[in-house]
């Protein structure tokens, strides 16, 4: 089948304003489409990021986020009674029993988000090795301090290293930021375990465990003696970034469907928009059309030569869309967690799957856009073509 290659790329110079305006409109509905995946892929991977796989968390069962899970001492003690959990030089079990909490902080700019306050034990930075103090210095245990997230100390009020954060009537002062690079973890303060189980009358009960694998490869068998330990019944483990994942999958999915249902209705305008080009590039070239009749090009051929040209349009306006949507890894925004329902800090996040999908997606657009002004296009006869009636 002969198409016509050279006609086509001949009228994208000739009409030039029809083909740019249509499209900067695909290229429009791609930045959306691809900037509402990056957004759900950035809430997924800065939440993964957020664990360890060779870390297990401990919650109870049926909870939806730490902040609905309790893990009394006495379960805490049965715990570590488990093999496989790693030790320090010094022989010290390698474990942080975590309350987490959610407290009130003024924003910068106005109004008052909730926070994640998780209290911690002393092995925890050699659980989450990718925290670093990035300003002042680490909280004492035993004492009422704290160090901040650098992306609660950027965009709330008190938050800074020397101020003073008001928790259960008490004054808590600020000593240090740290930065997790970009997980979840910047999105939260932390302080000693103890002082704000006491801080809140928990007395010894928790809101998860985490403790770092002797050797990765021995979760499994963990696990097993974990489920066959009748008392501890009600809890879970969870490798720490599959248990961080799940917390990220409601969010993102509901991320994704709204703003794939904004999308797909701004796509009807562009698609409308594509098939309104093609069909007056068909009425304004008719005795083209039946020229390339007269020469030889069967009906098919007139019918790709169109449709490809529709095609062209779309992709240009998805490379267009995805180059800009690109720039958005460059900024960060924060919404509310729907399972800890506090403040999280995400950036946009782009991934080789996202790019096909987008791309892919105006393509669509210009196959749909394009295939009844193609058709109508391969339907005209000759010689009513020719006379350009």
């Amino acid at each position: 089948m002969q198409i016509p290659f050279k006609y086509v790329i001949r009228n994208f110079r000739q009409r030039k304003l029809t083909t740019i305006i249509t499209t900067i409109g695909v290229g429009l509905v791609i930045f959306v489409f691809a900037a509402v995946l990056m957004m759900a892929y950035g809430i997924e991977k800065t939440l993964v990021g957020t664990g360890a796989d060779d870390n297990v968390m401990i919650v109870r069962k049926s909870a939806t986020s730490e902040i609905s899970s309790i893990i009394e001492g006495d379960v805490q003690n049965i715990i570590r009674t488990l093999p496989f959990i790693a030790k320090d030089s010094q022989g010290k079990q390698l474990v942080s029993a975590e309350p987490v909490v959610v407290i009130n902080l003024d924003r910068k700019e106005g109004g008052v988000s909730n926070i994640t306050l998780r209290g911690v034990s002393e092995p925890v930075f050699q659980l989450r090795p990718q925290v670093k103090l990035i300003d002042g210095r680490m909280f004492r245990f035993g004492v009422r301090e704290l160090i901040v997230g650098e992306s609660i100390a950027k965009r709330f009020i008190g938050a800074e290293v020397g101020s003073k954060i008001k928790i259960q009537g008490d004054q808590w002062t600020v000593v240090g930021k740290f930065s997790s690079n970009g997980s979840g973890f910047d999105s939260e303060i932390w302080g000693d375990g103890l002082q704000l189980l006491n801080a809140f009358n928990r007395e010894t009960s928790v809101s998860s465990m985490t403790f770092k694998l002797d050797n990765v490869q021995n979760y499994d068998s963990f696990k097993k003696l974990f489920e066959a330990e009748r008392r501890l019944q009600q809890f879970e483990p969870y490798i720490e970034t599959k248990f961080f994942e799940k917390q990220s999958e409601f969010l993102a999915l509901f991320i994704r469907i709204l703003g794939i249902f904004i999308t797909v209705i701004f796509s009807f305008g562009a698609t409308i928009g594509a098939m309104i080009t093609m069909y007056a590039a068909v009425a304004n070239r008719v005795v083209e059309i039946g020229t390339m009749r007269a020469l030889g090009f069967k009906r098919r051929s007139v019918l790709a030569a169109f449709l490809i040209e529709s095609i062209l349009i779309s992709l240009i306006g998805g490379v267009i869309g995805v180059l800009l949507s690109s720039l958005l890894q460059f900024f960060k925004i924060s919404t509310l967690n729907f399972a800890s329902f506090s403040e999280l800090e995400f950036s946009f996040a782009l991934s080789p799957s996202i790019i096909v999908s987008s791309i892919v997606f105006a393509l669509l657009m210009g196959i749909i856009g394009g295939f009844l002004p193609s058709v109508r296009a391969s339907r005209l006869n000759i010689v009513t073509a020719l006379k350009g009636s």
